[in-house]
């Protein structure tokens, strides 16, 4: 009996490690391919760099202005992740408590997650036709928009369950004891949903940092710039893509969604385990 489960434990130890070294490898490909030397990116690759460099993430900020890139990608990210929240939350409460005089809540709710079914392809001509009459085609005032309008259906979409399971004697008690209608939203509705809050605000930064269809349709000067439109235009003078620094940005690129997460998730576990219902 105890040889079988020691069986078994191994069996699974080896399943597990597998699995493990599968989900981790293309990772450890992108670092491997940023400091190998351009020289060994011809022919047989080994899995094992046979010199490290740091001649491609020197280029990409020396060279390719990948500074000014990570900086557009962060005001963008950033001003549409506090625009989509901002709307989004106070969207999804006031739907969620069902304030309305007329029975919209069902036909309001299925088309807001209408528009984030449908692909973002299907905004761009009204989009573009918008912000060309408005005149803001050439600065960085239509992608953050974009991201606003993709990420506000699904804050709302998510949010809306969360708010519909809080007690509303929670509220009713706070309402008694003098609490204005904001500061029933701000200090007693938002810190007991902190842990949606932290999730969908995770989701919506990861889409807003790697967002690329609607930046290569509205950005049209090079100085506007996302990550994802500048790891596409990594070329050579013969038309050819230098993998080396497509891997050293997309490394560079993975360090502020990975910091993020990171916060993001210490902030979900702490609103868990703070999290308390006052009866």
């Amino acid at each position: 009996m105890q040889a079988k489960k020691r069986l078994y434990t191994v069996i699974k130890v080896l399943i597990c490690a597998v699995l493990l070294v599968v989900a981790l490898f293309p990772i450890y490909w992108l670092v491997a391919m940023a400091i190998r030397p351009t020289s060994e990116m011809t022919g047989q690759i080994s899995v094992l760099p046979g010199a490290i460099t740091l001649d491609h993430f020197r280029q990409l900020f020396t060279e390719k202005g990948f500074g000014s890139a990570i900086v557009n990608s962060l005001q963008t990210t950033l001003i549409s992740l506090v625009l989509s929240l901002a709307i989004g939350l106070c969207a999804a409460y006031i739907i969620a408590r069902n304030r309305f005089h007329f029975r919209i809540k069902r036909p309001l709710t299925y088309w807001i997650l209408l528009v984030r079914v449908l692909p973002p392809v299907a905004f761009t001509i009204p989009l573009y036709s918008t912000f060309s009459k408005l005149g803001i085609l050439n600065t960085k005032i239509p992608p953050i928009l974009a991201c606003v309008l993709i990420n506000i259906p699904l804050i709302i979409w998510f949010m809306i369950s969360f708010f519909q399971d809080l007690p509303e004697d929670i509220e009713e008690s706070a309402q008694i004891d003098g609490a204005t209608e904001w500061q029933l939203f701000r200090k007693i509705v938002l810190p007991l949903v902190a842990p949606g809050i932290a999730a969908i605000a995770m989701l919506s930064f990861m889409y807003a940092w790697n967002e690329y269809t609607y930046s290569i349709i509205f950005v049209q000067s090079p100085t506007n710039y996302t990550v994802p439109l500048a790891l596409a235009v990594l070329n050579t003078e013969d038309n050819l893509t230098n993998f080396g620094l497509v891997a050293a940005g997309g490394v560079i690129s993975v360090i502020p969604i990975t910091l993020f997460v990171i916060f993001a998730q210490n902030y979900l576990i702490s609103g868990l385990s703070s999290g308390a219902v006052k009866e």
